[in-house]
């Protein structure tokens, strides 16, 4: 039997979905593949609903997501503020539960999806990399799109920390593979800083191209009527509003409910139900009366496939699902969120899908005019691959 420490990092829910549709894959290819996962909340909540082996080191993990909302304001997220903040104390903190899990069981293998935390150690020490270590990404972290000078100095040190000329050379000794969730077409083929390599090229050097990673098959979702009688929703147009897995991005719901009695003179009988996620709560929302708001949804790809249209932040599992689905949706990226701002929107408008809107520059009126113009919209995009998973499993058999 082998072993393997599967560690589900960053912030919101995406990462932790496609970590769990990656573990199903690797478990066809090896039935006798013993798992056992770390994670901090709200992803640890999905791992032990879902019935996976969670480390007892779990509950001393670092909450990474709450290292991330609390200096963040407004329609924004300070990806390099909150780790300048966070300091050393949290990297090492984290990196402590990892090295502490990783050497009570004798692991055959360890994954890491977004672990920061760890691959910031071994960039800097390699040989505290006990095991082999597979890391799993969807970003090639460039540019922060800021004009704070701290932010984009921070920025370009966290960059330089990873990333480095050698390793268009060399395979980089922190890690032993790099899994990107992606093509290379959705990297940006520029510089990811001052003396630094470009994006493009290090990541052709360094990483192998999965496609997109989904919890579900597309295909079986085509029946829109079959998805809505299943949920218990009716003929009525029907918006669904979510800001994914963090409590980031609320305003974006109250925008959206203070759009909805406009959009209801035109649609009389619309139904508009906003998703707070596990980190908002439900009752913190102030919704106009005919709006129902709930907390977290599970299996929420299910309500995209019924839905008329969607209202979404820009992260990257949201989105593609979307896209999948083949659903008409509005998306707002983050301010200041290099993802969001710059790789997801970049796919995104590759491939056709979606309407990137900005929320600084979108009032209710303007908001329940895009709505109105797209809800119901037969959609042209690109498809996307969508065996991500499968590849990864393919690879990461390499190390069983």
């Amino acid at each position: 039997m082998k072993k393997v420490l599967y560690v589900s990092g960053a912030i919101g829910m995406g990462h932790v979905t496609r970590d769990l549709a990656i573990a199903r894959e690797l478990r066809k290819r090896h039935p006798d593949v013993d798992i056992s996962w770390l994670a901090s909340r709200p992803a640890s909540q999905v791992l032990k609903d879902a019935g996976e082996n969670l480390l007892p080191e779990a509950d001393l993990y670092s909450d990474i997501t709450l290292t991330f909302e609390a200096p963040s304001k407004g329609y924004r997220v300070d990806f390099v503020r909150a780790t300048l903040k966070a300091g050393t104390g949290w990297l090492n903190h984290a990196f402590r539960i990892f090295q502490q899990a990783s050497s009570r069981e004798r692991f055959d293998l360890a994954i890491g999806d977004e672990t920061i935390e760890i691959i910031w150690h071994f960039a800097s020490n390699p040989r505290l990399k006990r095991l082999p270590f597979l890391y799993i990404d969807d970003m090639i972290r460039g540019g922060i799109p800021t004009k704070n000078p701290i932010e984009i100095l921070g920025g370009w040190y966290m960059n330089r920390h990873f990333y480095s000329k050698k390793d268009l050379k060399r395979a980089p000794a922190h890690m032993d593979m790099c899994l990107f969730v992606g093509e290379e077409e959705d990297i940006p083929d520029a510089k990811i800083g001052l003396m630094l390599p470009n994006c493009r090229e290090w990541a052709r050097a360094c990483c192998k191209f999965l496609g997109y990673v989904l919890q579900f098959d597309p295909s079986e979702y085509a029946d829109r009527a079959k998805v809505r009688a299943g949920l218990g929703y009716g003929n009525e147009p029907l918006v669904i509003c979510s800001i994914g897995g963090t409590a980031i991005g609320k305003e974006l719901l109250l925008l959206c409910g203070k759009a909805y009695p406009i959009v209801r003179t035109k649609l009389p009988d619309l139904r508009m139900i906003l998703v707070c996620g596990p980190r908002l709560a439900a009752e913190s929302l102030d919704a106009p009366q005919g709006v129902e708001v709930r907390g977290y949804v599970p299996d929420l790809y299910q309500h995209f496939a019924a839905s008329d249209l969607a209202v979404v932040q820009g992260g990257g599992t949201t989105t593609m699902e979307l896209a999948a689905l083949r659903r008409p949706f509005l998306y707002f990226p983050l301010q200041s969120h290099s993802e969001q701002q710059v790789l997801v929107a970049g796919a995104l408008k590759r491939r056709g899908a979606g309407i990137n809107m900005t929320y600084s520059k979108t009032t209710p009126e303007s908001l329940a005019e895009a709505i109105m113009s797209n809800i119901g919209k037969e959609v042209t995009y690109r498809p996307i691959p969508t065996d991500g998973a499968q590849k990864a499993a393919q690879l990461i058999s390499q190390f069983l």
